[in-house]
């Protein structure tokens, strides 16, 4: 072997045993190539998840190892077919490397890839077998209804975190097995679907697993927190959703489930904002100094449901308060007629959709008075859902894809904000880079205040020309806002009216330093 390819080999084996710092769901460090996924890949997990299970089973077989790696690889390679994310090209260049220089050896020089579906499945078989899978599900149910880990809990964390990582490995050696075929064997297909049930709880979450299966967290014991699940469910006064409908068995459909059907927002902002609003409801029944004692139901000659309605009208004041000031600015009527007549569901209904509209706003954060309007009519939009028997998607998120708050709401607004950021990014050459760094200096700290890139600084400079254009040439994220302080707001209606709001200005040349 060359002097190179000696380097090499040791540059990938020193990849492998490299750790990312952080923790794993099951709170174990991620290890091997699994530990370095670039970011720009990161939004596909499958591939985080499939090289942890590559690296898991790699000393047991590394042919299914080599088979994952591939399919792993497969995805990096659809995702960013050109390499030209940051760290992509070294990325799959170590991946392609690890699976032809490590685990081919191992078959001999040459991979026979024809059979490779028959021992994924057989593999998924004895993987099972060998780890008992069955047994360890009955085992954490026996220890959890004696009640004997009360005091050893070290042995039911144990126990789960076996679990834990059994599954998840179960999980991608079926994820993968899917994505080769899908005529898989009938009895492999049924030990996956009945598996698929005990992996719920390897969903990511952030801080309370409201789709775990389990109540092992916990979190989920605290009444604060089981008291505001139970306020978000969903209530008889909510039109009834369609059955096409994906909901987690381990959960029961909520308010927020009824947002996301009929707006079309993005499934992961849906999951955040409902631990979000759970969270709210929690702290501030904290900070009422409820009594620990929950029983009987009347405390101090309170109702216990007061406590919540309490939680509620605080949270609602406190989320809701920008905009009710801007509906008394502009001497408008809020979306409700009466404070006092709006039920503890409904204000719960409206904090969750005023987060679910900030969670996809993206740059449209900085407008915090156009978040205002686009909450006033997507509220009024829910109320007439709220009348029909079933739940239709809302008129201002349709499209010719689907239902789509992001691509219908927020998307237009970016694109016209974006627009005049970068009005002046034409013909702007690798030079200019260097010509600027004096300007790139200066602005340094306006660059983190305000999280704009370095091409948008010096895109807005050349478009305001110094300070010497007029102000009505070029315009920034105040300027936009300003608009919507204004009764001149509402001529864009709803859904969005194309106005002169919405022209692009023209690009212009960057004047070089």
């Amino acid at each position: 072997m060359s002097r190179v390819e000696d380097q090499w080999e040791r540059l990938v084996r020193a990849a492998l045993r490299r750790e990312r710092i952080g923790l794993d769901a099951l709170s174990q460090p991620a290890g091997g190539i699994a530990g370095n996924v670039p970011s720009s890949l990161a939004n596909n997990r499958d591939i985080d998840a499939i090289l942890r299970a590559a690296d898991e089973i790699l000393a047991e077989d590394p042919n299914i190892s080599r088979i994952l790696c591939e399919q792993a690889y497969s995805l990096a390679q659809n995702l960013d077919p050109n390499s030209e994310g940051r760290g992509v090209l070294q990325f799959k260049t170590g991946l392609n490397s690890v699976i032809k220089q490590k685990l081919a050896k191992r078959e001999g020089g040459t991979i026979d890839r024809s059979q490779d579906i028959a021992r994924l499945a057989e593999f998924y078989k004895l993987y099972r077998a060998k780890n008992n899978a069955d047994q360890l599900c009955r085992e954490e149910m026996e220890l959890r209804e004696s009640g004997a880990f009360t005091g050893n809990l070290g042995e039911l964390q144990r126990k789960i975190v076996k679990r834990k990582r059994v599954f998840a490995t179960l999980k991608v050696l079926g994820m993968v097995l899917g994505q080769l075929t899908q005529e898989i064997p009938a009895e492999v297909k049924q030990m996956i679907e009945s598996d698929a049930a005990m992996t719920e709880d390897l969903i990511a979450y952030n801080l309370i697993p409201l789709d775990a299966s389990t109540g092992a967290d916990a979190i989920l014991s605290f009444a604060e927190v089981r008291a505001a699940v139970s306020a978000l469910k969903y209530f008889p006064g909510l039109p009834r959703l369609p059955e096409e409908l994906s909901i987690p068995p381990t959960r029961n459909p909520d308010m927020l489930d009824f947002l996301h059907y009929i707006f079309g927002f993005q499934k992961d902002n849906v999951a955040n904002q409902r631990e979000h609003v759970v969270l709210l409801l929690s702290n501030e029944q904290s900070r009422l100094r409820i009594p620990e004692e929950t029983e009987p139901l009347t405390i101090l000659g309170v109702h216990i449901r007061n406590w919540m309605r309490l939680a509620v009208q605080k949270v609602f004041l406190k989320s809701l308060d920008n905009y009710i000031n801007w509906c008394s600015y502009l001497n408008i009527q809020p979306v409700w007629s009466s404070f006092d007549a709006v039920s503890k569901e409904k204000k719960i209904l409206f904090v969750s959709l005023y987060f679910l509209i900030w969670g996809e706003a993206a740059n449209i954060r900085f407008l915090p008075e156009c978040l205002c309007y686009i909450f006033h009519h997507m509220a009024r939009e829910m109320d007439e859902r709220l009348r029909q028997q079933i739940a239709e998607p809302a008129n201002s998120c349709i499209s010719e894809e689907g239902v789509s708050f992001l691509g219908q709401v927020i998307t237009p607004l970016y694109e016209v904000v974006a627009a005049d950021d970068l009005a002046g990014y034409q013909g702007f050459s690798e030079v200019d880079f260097f010509n600027g760094w004096k300007l790139f200096c200066y602005v340094c700290d306006h660059l983190f205040i305000e999280g704009l890139t370095y091409l948008e600084v010096l895109s807005e400079a050349a478009s305001n020309d110094n300070g010497r254009a007029p102000h009505s040439a070029w315009r920034n994220y105040d300027d936009f806002n300003e608009y919507f302080w204004s009764l001149h707001c509402f001529e864009l209606s709803w859904p969005w009216r194309k106005t002169s709001f919405f022209q692009q200005p023209k690009p212009k040349k960057v004047q070089t330093f």
